[in-house]
């Protein structure tokens, strides 16, 4: 029998034109809609083998094949927010048939993560335009299942200044912090660049105080690529601070393991700090743009901060134009000493 039921729910067993089996849930407990869905199935099954027609693949089942595909990526529960939140809207239907203006029409008004009445940026819409766009055109090209991908363009962003500290400020930051485990973990970030969540999952094992570095193992990695990080004398200090704590973890509150950071104290150092709008990212973003302006090229400096694309590194090269001086010294000698054939040269008549 090609339609059995399992449970509350009808289940198809059937074989296609060529002879290939194909056991799939109908996901109804109605023998109506069962039936409607074997019929179908069958009749799309026939006009892809007979007349070269493309399978019919739903909104649910590419949402299903690109998680599976995506699981091992550091950003897997980013994706599948995303993917849960248009399925909403989609679900069933014909993956070919959702438009593009479907698409930009159902992206999120509310902060989805919080549950808070809070409209949402540009930004963030922007990510679930990233994901969908991904999976669309993978559905488009390697999986086959669409001619075509609808073009999905990014909505419009405002740049926004890269947060950082002068030394100074960094170090009255340091001051105004009233916690050891907190001071710290900020000051290896300010010394290291390495992202919260690796400082404080640090363990001991990954330190070898020795040849003075530690290293990021690359499922910790948010590039999935390992880290290598040389420490200055300042990390060393902080991390010699930290022997005989814990056995295991380097970065502890009073000898406990660190579940989370403690925003509220955080919020309270940078208000006495005098301090605004600095996250403790912010850290990653002052230890970067102090390199820069130490003539760390970009490149290196890529490499040190575990960056997956030379383009994130790019936003930190305004901060040391010292390589374009020459040309600007240039145009100045231009100025100051003109020359007789530049003189007058913007008056010539063209005949």
């Amino acid at each position: 029998m090609s339609i059995r039921k399992r449970g509350d729910t009808y289940y198809v067993d059937i074989r296609t034109p060529s002879g290939e089996r194909i056991r799939r849930s109908t996901e109804t407990a109605d023998r109506k809609a069962a039936q409607e869905y074997h019929d179908k199935l069958k009749h799309d099954l026939w006009r892809t083998a007979k007349l070269g027609d493309k399978p019919k693949h739903s909104f649910k089942e590419a949402c299903m094949r690109y998680l599976k595909q995506e699981a091992h990526r550091a950003d897997y529960e980013s994706k599948e927010r995303h993917l849960m939140w248009f399925e909403a809207k989609f679900g069933a239907r014909d993956l070919s048939s959702i438009t593009r203006d479907e698409i930009l029409t159902s992206l999120p008004e509310q902060d989805q993560r919080t549950g808070k009445a809070r409209a949402v940026s540009n930004s963030t819409r922007n990510r679930y335009l990233a994901t969908i766009r991904a999976m669309l055109n993978d559905a488009a090209g390697p999986w086959e299942w669409l001619d075509r991908a609808p073009k999905l363009e990014d909505l419009p962003e405002p740049s926004k200044r890269i947060r950082w500290l002068a030394p100074t400020e960094a170090q009255r930051l340091l001051a105004a912090i009233n916690t050891d485990w907190m001071r710290d973990a900020t000051e290896f970030g300010f010394m290291s660049g390495l992202r919260q969540a690796n400082i404080l999952g640090l363990e001991w094992s990954q330190v070898d105080l020795a040849k003075r570095r530690v290293w990021i193992h690359p499922d910790q990695a948010k590039a999935r690529k390992p880290i290598g990080v040389p420490l200055n004398d300042t990390a060393v200090a902080v991390i010699r601070r930290q022997l005989g704590k814990h056995q295991t973890r380097v970065f502890t509150r009073n000898g406990k393991l660190l579940d989370e950071w403690d925003a509220a104290q955080w919020k309270a150092a940078c208000q006495r700090a005098g301090i605004e709008n600095f996250r403790f990212h912010d850290v990653r973003h002052t230890w970067a743009s102090w390199h820069v302006q130490q003539g760390t090229p970009l490149n290196r400096l890529m490499e040190l901060g575990g960056w997956a694309s030379y383009e994130m590194v790019l936003r930190y090269a305004h901060l040391a134009p010292d390589h374009l001086a020459v040309h600007a010294d240039a145009l100045g000698t231009i100025w100051s000493q003109p020359t007789p054939d530049l003189v007058g040269a913007g008056n010539k008549k063209v005949g």
